[in-house]
């Protein structure tokens, strides 16, 4: 017989807490802006080796993934990638605060390198919809924010931070040049909107799904996926684009480029579509973090749920 699952507890309101916690930050925030960029991410990559060692369990947990998915590499490489990925964790942490100091239309140049992007951005201009999708690699925050400044409207959906302060703040920063921030709760109605105006809906889609995913393969395992994404594309029709920002030569500095594009017609032959496509867009995902694994989030829990059935 098996045992109901208890439902977590939801976390009560703490305002003055928050409120403290997000000055503190504030303030912190504008030490780290009275350097250049550059030298504050120095700085944040050291704050990332710190943080490997402290952070134990999340050390142990990115080891274990990255050892699971490479299970060629020794242990020398598996630890010094899992130091790097939490270098550029912190360091996108605080490129959050120059974003939009330093993206603008008139200097975008000098710190956006953009490849094989004409056909995604001819898909984004006919205004007929466009599902774009990212994981969490390199500056995945940046992807949304430059086709804002480019002038293209651009939708993204993501789950608000629990401090409700911080969360304002860094909406103010993802929104100034015309990024849409959806939240992720009871965002089905926005989502169907936006795709019926034909604009860019994007996603972060490499979450644990929980048990009503998709299982499909990512790095040799299978990992629960959402179904919304490919129910999107199958119900309106639409292509779904594979990018990414990609940190160059540990600077704010970023390859932005597509690495795919999956169309309906070639979803449209397949025998379960969905699952198709849930599959492809995976792979893709798994394609753009091989060139570079140190910029991907090993830490987080991709493949925390297991499918029915399988032994853990």
């Amino acid at each position: 017989m098996n045992t109901p699952k208890k439902r977590k507890k939801k976390k009560k309101p703490h305002p003055v807490v928050d409120y403290v916690f997000y000055i503190f930050v504030r303030v912190i925030a504008l030490f780290i802006q009275m350097s250049d960029v550059n030298t504050s991410l120095r700085t944040a990559r050291f704050l990332g080796r710190c943080l490997y060692y402290i952070y134990h369990r999340g050390r142990l947990r990115a080891m274990e993934n990255l050892r699971l998915s490479y299970p060629e590499k020794s242990l020398v490489w598996l630890e010094s990638t899992t130091r790097r990925s939490f270098e550029h964790i912190v360091m996108l942490a605080f490129d959050v605060l120059y974003t939009t100091r330093l993206i603008r239309l008139s200097t975008w140049t000098k710190y956006l390198e953009f490849t094989n992007i004409s056909k995604p951005l001819q898909l984004m201009v006919q205004n007929r919809g466009v599902i774009m999708i990212t994981g969490h690699y390199g500056n995945f925050e940046i992807l949304g924010y430059a086709l804002a400044v480019l002038g293209l409207e651009s939708y993204s959906i993501a789950r608000p931070i629990d401090n409700p302060y911080i969360n304002k703040f860094l909406l103010g920063v993802r929104e100034r040049q015309g990024q849409i921030i959806i939240d992720k709760k009871g965002a089905t109605n926005d989502m169907l909107q936006i795709l019926e105006s034909g604009s860019i809906l994007s996603f972060i889609a490499d979450q644990n799904a929980g048990r009503k995913g998709v299982f499909v393969d990512f790095f040799g395992r299978k990992a629960s996926t959402y179904k919304s994404i490919g129910l999107l594309a199958m119900q309106y029709d639409l292509p779904i684009i594979v990018g990414y920002a990609r940190r160059l030569n540990d600077q704010y500095r970023f390859e932005i480029g597509c690495h795919r594009i999956i169309k309906p017609e070639d979803w449209k032959q397949q025998d379960d579509p969905l699952y198709w496509i849930t599959a492809e867009y995976t792979k893709g995902i798994e394609g753009l973090v091989r060139v570079d694994p140190e910029q991907y989030w090993w830490v987080h829990r991709r493949w925390k749920t297991r499918p029915p059935g399988e032994k853990t």
